[in-house]
């Protein structure tokens, strides 16, 4: 089955609304001139929340779609501090991080926690990226495979039924290889997808062939080639190297064609 390939730009915590702005019409025009290198992929931009409408502003009448890097459980209320899903459809987002590692261990979100985000999401009409991944310590360990498959079945009891859910799409990411100079290798990167891809059409039948699988552990020009032509790889969660036009574009150009 024909997955259509994603590229997510996740800027993180990095950026004004002026830099924001340049980045995104630097990627624009990077598209535009070289825009058969796209046709194979869908891209998404993700940048801090101060800098979502700018973006989605720049966005207008291309074909660059925008997401959140995080949302709240809850639909609204008294919780300072926090974006509903509704908040992020209105500035005009497609898609919403959810579960980062980066949150998971700096802001103690556990899979309960990550699952309702995914399901909070979803009922906001949003297409959840929910990240899952292992540490160093549970890598060397030996339960790499262990810690994610009960990441991922956390996420079951709160997928939806309908058609909505094969929107979900599944990030890996190899915490101990986001920078910090390891890589992963293409045999561990294809094990987890692999892996990954089982639990998902053992849980969801056929809709688990259609869900797109990211690989988030420091993809890079020089990786992406390599990386995007593995079976169970539909693309990439990038985060440093998005902040970098020519980076970002030179990965969108490794993504195969597979129409």
């Amino acid at each position: 089955m024909a997955r259509r390939m994603v590229v997510v730009g996740n800027w993180k915590m990095n950026g004004w609304v002026e830099t924001a702005q340049e980045l995104t019409h630097s990627i624009i025009t990077g598209l535009k001139e070289h825009h058969h290198r796209s046709d194979p992929c869908e891209v998404v931009l993700c940048p801090p929340a101060t800098c979502l409408y700018p973006v989605s502003r720049c966005l207008e009448g291309s074909m660059v779609r925008l997401g959140g890097q995080n949302l709240s459980e809850f639909d609204h209320g008294p919780h300072t501090g926090e974006i509903c899903g509704t908040m992020l459809r209105n500035v005009g987002c497609w898609y919403v991080i959810v579960g980062h590692s980066e949150r998971r261990s700096g802001c103690g979100e556990d899979n309960e926690r990550v699952a309702r985000k995914m399901a909070a999401a979803f009922r906001d009409g949003l297409q959840p990226i929910v990240c899952v991944g292992e540490t160093l310590d549970e890598r060397d360990q030996g339960r790499a495979l262990e810690v994610v498959r009960e990441q991922m079945e956390g996420l079951f009891p709160l997928v939806p039924h309908s058609d909505q859910r094969q929107s979900l799409v599944i990030a890996y990411e190899p915490v101990w290889a986001i920078g910090t100079g390891r890589n992963a290798s293409l045999e561990q990167i294809q094990e987890m997808h692999g892996l990954i891809r089982h639990v998902l059409c053992t849980r969801l039948g056929e809709d688990g062939e259609r869900i797109r699988i990211l690989y988030g552990g420091s993809v890079k020009p020089a990786n992406a080639k390599a990386i995007f032509a593995l079976e169970d790889v539909d693309g990439g969660l990038i985060g440093g190297a998005s902040l970098n036009s020519s980076d970002f574009l030179a990965i969108i150009a490794a993504v195969p064609d597979r129409s």
